[in-house]
């Protein structure tokens, strides 16, 4: 499913990025900006509304439409490895990052193992987007990212503590910036590595593939289907220190994404930018 308009320029930035192997890079186009103050107005906004019935009520209304949406999205999405959700309570979810709607995957994968509950981290820029999409990133099980220290210091922990001590999973996106159907995993930051290793909950380690179908999505690209592999838990040493782990995690994290990938697509990993990489893509750069 596309969200958004014409991808061309976005694609022509995933490549750029790609050859200089900036993983990180933000590609997309016409994002929207926050200023301080407005930013400020959003988050404070969203904690106020919280410990609120009006919350709840909006939440339970965006949780039920979530579901609703991951079912239409993935009746023909596979899956590979549920088997390694088994035991597991609270625990942070790490995928790679292609759409907006790609977190329904993970989502399904989840449900069908019996995981009801998904809390996703998200940029606070997404809490401020107009329609529908905004509506369920204000009110779905979301934690907002933001550039203020204080609130990344102090409470935004306490949120994410919050959410792990009712033993339900946090999907964290290693990757952070979205790069529209690029189907190679990348390098991920250290960030859920690090929340992992300070709470003491494993990683559940997540790769979706994508394969191109023969039927077109819009005027640039065919249709998707998705495979949805959980890969095996990562958990913390408890013997080692919070920096030290959560390198580690990471690093083994980094190594099954990448087996996962060879897996999926049938050929070795290479960070090499291929046309290929965008997948469903018919337009030329």
């Amino acid at each position: 499913m596309i969200i958004g308009g014409d991808k061309q320029a976005v694609v022509a930035n995933i490549k750029n990025a790609a050859e200089a192997q900036q993983w990180h890079q933000k590609v997309e186009v016409n994002d929207p900006v926050l200023d301080p103050t407005v930013a400020n107005q959003v988050l404070q906004r969203y904690l106020a509304q919280l410990p609120t019935p009006k919350y709840r009520v909006n939440n339970w209304v965006a949780d039920t439409a979530a579901n609703q949406l991951t079912a239409v999205l993935n009746r023909s999405t596979r899956f590979v490895g549920l088997e390694n959700l088994a035991g597991i309570g609270a625990g942070i979810v790490t995928s790679n990052h292609f759409n907006p709607l790609e977190n329904t995957v993970i989502r399904a994968g989840l449900r069908q193992a019996g995981r009801k509950h998904l809390a996703i981290v998200s940029e606070l820029t997404n809490l401020a987007m107009p329609g529908p999409v905004g509506y369920l990133m204000r009110y779905y099980d979301t934690i907002p990212i933001a550039s203020d220290p204080n609130y990344m210091g102090r409470v935004f922990p306490n949120l994410l503590a919050q959410v792990l001590q009712a033993q339900h999973l946090v999907l964290i996106y290693p990757e952070q910036e979205m790069w529209f159907n690029y189907r190679k995993p990348r390098p991920p930051k250290r960030g859920p590595y690090y929340y992992a290793a300070k709470f003491q909950v494993p990683i559940v380690s997540c790769f979706v593939a994508m394969q191109a179908l023969p039927k077109p999505d819009n005027q640039e690209f065919d249709r998707v289907q998705y495979t949805g592999y959980i890969l095996k838990p990562i958990y913390p040493d408890p013997t080692l220190d919070v920096r030290t782990n959560s390198r580690q995690m990471m690093a083994q994290d980094w190594q099954q994404k990448q087996a996962a990938y060879e897996r999926a697509y049938g050929e070795p990993y290479t960070p090499a930018w291929e046309p290929q990489d965008i997948v469903g893509w018919r337009g030329k750069l």
